[in-house]
């Protein structure tokens, strides 16, 4: 982690809010490294976070079996594993009424007609999900008033200028270099 500023003090409470945050949110383990440069006489807020490699998407074929029952004009999902359920009630009730879904069993959900081409559908997306918490923890960390903000993320790395004033090329180059380090391309 290498949080910079002008003032020596305040790139160490700077450290400590984001140690805080990290900590009451439980991402550190999903951190692999961060970047942090801050200076209010500017005043702009810059951060660059490389999230760890997470588990691959899952899809309802991969934690149930899908079968049209033809006799019955019924699409049958048998949950295998759980732990998925709430996921998949979630996304089924988004895409459904609630009326359209029958749930015999605690493991068994009935959908009319053939929906067999739901198998496809992701029920679970680790690396979503871990980019939507590291948000949820830069808008705790951004200074409060820094209404705007430049999103430069891409792929592991999620990366946030914020600023009140209009965003100036050399944060974007500071960004781009936080990006290129986090990347290992210093």
């Amino acid at each position: 982690m290498l949080v910079e500023c002008y003032d020596e003090k305040g790139a160490e409470v700077y450290e400590m809010i984001i140690k805080q945050i990290f900590q009451d949110l439980v991402l550190g383990p999903s951190v692999q490294d961060l970047r942090a440069f801050v200076d209010p006489r500017q005043p702009v807020f810059i951060l660059a976070i490389k999230m760890k490699k997470t588990s691959s998407a899952k899809k309802l074929e991969d934690v149930a079996k899908v079968r049209f029952k033809k006799d019955e004009d019924v699409t049958d999902i048998f949950v295998e594993n759980e732990n998925y359920l709430p996921n998949i009630l979630k996304k089924l009730w988004f895409m459904y009424s609630r009326e359209e879904i029958y749930q015999p069993t605690r493991f068994n959900i009935e959908l009319p007609g053939d929906q067999t081409d739901l198998a496809n559908m992701v029920v679970d997306d680790p690396h979503s999900n871990l980019q939507r918490r590291i948000y949820d923890a830069i808008f705790r960390i951004l200074p409060e008033g820094f209404k705007i903000i430049k999103d430069m993320s891409q792929k592991d790395i999620i990366a946030v200028i914020a600023t009140d004033e209009l965003i100036k090329d050399a944060w974007i180059e500071k960004m781009n270099d936080y990006i290129d380090e986090l990347n290992g391309e210093e």
